[in-house]
């Protein structure tokens, strides 16, 4: 974990069944730059309530909506449900199903959009 408390984009607190892998796709960043942020932390050994410091990355503007799973995703500029289906691997109607709330045809930069609890 990173010593100091100044985090680019705050920290990610581990939950159960979290994976570095899942954290860097979650948070559209990689593995590798979460431990150059995270010196000495151990990708097979995160325990849980664990604080991941998090590059800096687009930032959320919009309210963060009901969301079963926790996972979000922070719509950045030129991105479409597709783009963000096709990137996250989530089927476009899982996507959609889990934000009825959101315009699929105007999506804000800065949407906090739900994904399911595993991503593919």
């Amino acid at each position: 974990m990173n010593p100091n408390n100044n985090c680019p984009a705050g920290f990610w607190t581990v939950k159960a069944g979290d994976t570095l892998w899942e954290i860097a796709r979650t948070n559209r960043t990689t593995v590798d730059a979460l431990l150059k942020l995270n010196p000495g932390i151990d990708p097979s050994r995160l325990q849980i309530g664990q604080r991941i410091c998090l590059p800096e990355g687009p930032i959320p503007t919009g309210p963060t909506p009901p969301c079963e799973s926790g996972l979000f995703w922070t719509v950045a500029p030129g991105e479409t449900f597709y783009t963000i289906a096709r990137e996250t691997g989530v089927p476009l109607d899982t996507l959609l199903r889990l934000n009825p709330a959101v315009d699929p045809l105007n999506i804000p930069v800065g949407t906090n959009l739900c994904l399911p609890t595993k991503l593919l």
